[in-house]
């Protein structure tokens, strides 16, 4: 900034107090020296690197030129402007930066550990698992962990984008990154630092420029070409047209020449481009979606069908045993003791408990629900040659009994004769047998989330097609189905199965076009590492989906893979205005220069003006409200 204005001072000094030469001259040199130090330095060390068409170098060549043909003034005025241009193209460059991070501010300063000597400020990283720290009132919470004591309300805006506190009291799993409330919280850490939810969170995000759009890797092997091209016909226009028309007044055409040099420098592209997409996923992580690359974002501009996973995407995923259907009571009579059959009395406890027993191994939410109804609280003893049985259930020995619970599939499989629901049931049906004989079946049921069918409806008015694979029956699926408003339904699938769906969907779809797969990210990653850009819901604190997608929403909102294809067509515009912008003005310049009707002042004005125009243009990306 100071040698900016020593330099403009010194060479406007003739100019202002008209100095005559060869004075004049000399000081006016000066001044254009040392506003042209840097410049010259970097262009040399550009060009000892290979970089011959830098933009350094051009300007450089450019205002010598201006030199050349008497233009001295002119020449002192390009470089002023073009560094004035280039300091404020980093001052917006380096902001609109800092708003990005700024939005994504997680990363915690410190801990309050708990010692035996007393409260310890330290380092979140030197926290270990199991550990117990004090986070006071409106501090950040460093870590994930578990309260023990206190309570207060959590926000989590800066996480997930929701705007309404989450209450938070002893029992509770809290998240890193959070902002407490009014009360004082004890937290059992569960997890180190670097596997934290916010250590995961600014990992991705900081790395999502790294995958770069076809965009922006078009613009980066056009700049290569562009501007060779321009200097060549610089070079021409400075030697061609003085020859062929007989005048050999080269200084005419170099001048012209000059304002090629310029407006050959690419710095419009090359800057707003890749800033019009950080400014997209910005937007997207101030919302709670995280894109994990440009390239990521721009596919979303070409949806042509989107598939769901039903539980716990479009559905809760909170299971509840809401019917209890005993076909067998002598046979469960059999199974237990006289005194499990006083304690349980009726029949329907009785399948109940012994369902609960057989599923207590599991880790499956409707495991966990059947465990929940049955008061059985961890793994019992009870249970032998406990086996799971991908896509059909499980077979247990209860009693030096086998039992089973599964799907249908399950009963067929066994060959066990078996009476099915009624086919409107809304819910998951276990089928439960004992040795050969089929002995009754409970109904699990799932709530559907409160926007699923709204942005479902938003996905149909952007012209996206929908489409839910689950492993319900398929009753079940069809009633979730219809009250959504799906387009198409594949049930009672099996987890190979889904990625089988998800390849004919592949073969079936336009080749420009993509099939975006959203899942709860637990037990998809198969089929959300096959979609053309795989989305994980309800990613807090869940290292799988962070893992296995491409985009991860941070809520268990579907409402967001709208609000995220909404954002990359709005980037998309912003990027495809500046691309217009800048090579429509570039090519009418150069026209202007050539025959004669332009001067450097609008050469320059082609290249830092419309730099600056753009740049400011793509911070729009960054401030893009959705409501």
């Amino acid at each position: 900034m100071l040698t900016l204005l020593i330099g403009t001072i010194i060479g406007f000094i003739p100019i202002v107090f008209d100095i005559p030469n060869p004075l004049g001259l000399i000081i006016l040199v000066v001044g254009y020296l040392i506003l042209s130090y840097e410049i010259l330095i970097t262009s040399v060390k550009n060009i000892s690197h290979g970089q011959i068409f830098d933009e350094n170098f051009l300007m450089f060549v450019a205002t010598l030129g201006a030199f050349f043909t008497k233009q001295y003034p002119e020449a002192l005025a390009v470089m002023l402007l073009f560094q004035i241009g280039e300091l404020l193209q980093d001052i917006v460059v380096d902001n609109s930066r800092k708003q990005l991070k700024s939005v994504m501010n997680l990363k915690p300063d410190y801990a309050n550990l708990q010692t035996p000597s007393g409260v310890v400020t330290v380092d979140p990283e030197e926290v270990a698992i199991g550990d117990v720290i004090i986070v006071k009132p409106s501090e950040r919470i460093p870590l994930d962990g578990e309260v023990i004591e206190g309570s207060s309300f959590v926000d989590t805006s800066s996480l997930t984008g929701e705007s309404v506190p989450r209450s938070a009291s002893a029992g509770d799993s809290v998240l890193s990154g959070s902002i407490n409330g009014s009360g004082t919280l004890f937290i059992k850490v569960s997890k180190l630092y670097s596997d934290s939810t916010v250590a995961k969170v600014l990992d991705l995000v900081e790395n999502a420029s790294n995958r770069k759009s076809s965009t922006e890797n078009f613009i980066t092997k056009f700049a290569a070409i562009y501007t060779p091209v321009v200097v060549l016909l610089a070079l021409l226009l400075a030697v061609l047209p003085p020859i062929f028309t007989g005048s050999y007044d080269f200084s005419l055409w170099i001048y012209r020449a000059c304002g090629f040099l310029v407006v050959s420098c690419p710095c419009a592209l090359v800057i707003s481009i890749p800033l019009g997409f950080f400014g997209g996923i910005g937007c997207a992580s101030k919302h709670g979606i995280l894109v994990k690359g440009s390239n990521y974002l721009e596919a979303l501009n070409s949806v042509e069908t989107a598939v769901f996973d039903k539980t716990g995407t479009l559905t809760q995923g909170v299971f509840e045993v809401t019917t209890i259907h005993v076909a067998n009571e002598t046979a469960l009579a059999n199974v237990l003791s006289a005194e499990e059959s006083n304690q349980l009395q009726s029949a329907s406890n009785q399948l109940l408990y012994v369902t609960g027993l057989a599923e207590s191994y599991s880790n499956h939410p409707i495991a966990k629900s059947i465990t929940d109804a049955a008061n059985i609280n961890s793994a019992s003893n009870l249970i032998s040659n406990y086996e799971e049985i991908a896509g059909h259930g499980i077979r247990a020995t209860f009693a030096k009994q086998t039992v089973f619970a599964g799907s249908t599939k399950l009963m067929k499989k066994f060959n066990i004769a078996f009476d099915e629901a009624p086919v409107n049931t809304l819910g998951s049906v276990v089928y439960v047998a004992i040795n050969d004989t089929f002995v009754g079946y409970l109904i699990i049921s799932d709530q559907v989330k409160k926007d699923s069918k709204q942005a479902l409806s938003t996905l149909h008015e952007l012209g996206i097609q929908t489409v839910m694979l689950t492993g319900d029956i398929k009753a079940s699926a069809e009633i979730v189905g219809k009250e959504l408003g799906l387009d198409t339904i594949y049930s009672e699938l099996l987890p190979g199965d889904k990625v089988d769906k998800i390849e004919e969907l592949l073969q079936m779809k336009d080749k420009k076009k993509n099939i975006i797969f959203t899942g709860d990210g637990m037990n998809d990653a198969p089929v959300l590492a096959r979609a053309d850009i795989g989305i994980a819901m309800g990613g807090v604190g869940s290292d799988a989906a962070i893992e296995a997608a491409d985009i991860v929403i941070m809520t268990d909102e579907p409402s967001k893979i709208a609000d995220a294809i909404k954002i990359a067509k709005r980037t998309r515009k912003i990027v495809t205005e500046n691309i217009i912008l800048s090579l429509g003005i570039k090519a009418i310049v150069l026209v202007l220069l050539a025959i004669g009707m332009g001067s450097m002042w609008l050469a320059i004005f082609a290249d830092v003006g419309v730099a600056l125009i753009a740049i400011f243009n793509s911070i729009r990306a960054l401030k893009y409200n959705l409501s």
